[in-house]
């Protein structure tokens, strides 16, 4: 065998083995490794789309929460200014109402104390009528006169 011959069927298999591997191994390969590369990439794409997402909902919900701690808030303060509103309401009210049971209870005393002057005065009439009968009836003498005094006094 000559060396030329042998270098030259070993260019010949070379060369036919590298068509072979390009025309028929090679593709199937490159396809495979840019199918996993872009699978890759896509998973790689979602993560950041999913951190994005995440980062998002977490600014949405922090938002969220400090929306309802302001409405919470403002609730509570609503609440306290309508509580302190009743209760002056009530305050008002009751001191409304004190000032009306006492103007009534000091107008009932006075109606009272009107009917007793009334009685007291009707009760000192009769008593006057009655001692200046009785003066009128029995002699018009001076210790007579003096004794029925002292008891018309002792009756008033």
């Amino acid at each position: 065998m000559n060396i030329n011959a042998t270098l030259f069927a070993q260019i010949i298999v070379f060369f036919g083995l590298v068509w072979f591997t390009m025309k028929f191994v090679w593709p199937p390969i490159a396809k495979a490794l840019d199918e996993r590369a872009a699978k890759v990439a896509e998973g790689l794409a979602a993560a950041e789309r999913g951190k994005s997402d995440f980062e998002q909902a977490e600014k949405k919900v922090a938002e969220l929460l400090a929306e309802g701690r302001n409405q919470v808030s403002e609730m509570v303060a609503n609440a306290e200014k309508r509580a302190a509103k009743i209760v002056e309401e009530a305050k008002e009210q009751a001191s409304s109402e004190a000032a009306r049971i006492a103007a009534q209870a000091k107008a009932d005393v006075e109606q009272e104390l009107f009917r007793a002057r009334e009685s007291l005065r009707e009760q000192v009439a009769v008593l006057a009528v009655k001692g200046a009968e009785s003066i009128l009836r029995s002699e018009v003498d001076a210790s007579k006169h003096a004794k029925l005094l002292d008891t018309l006094k002792q009756e008033l």
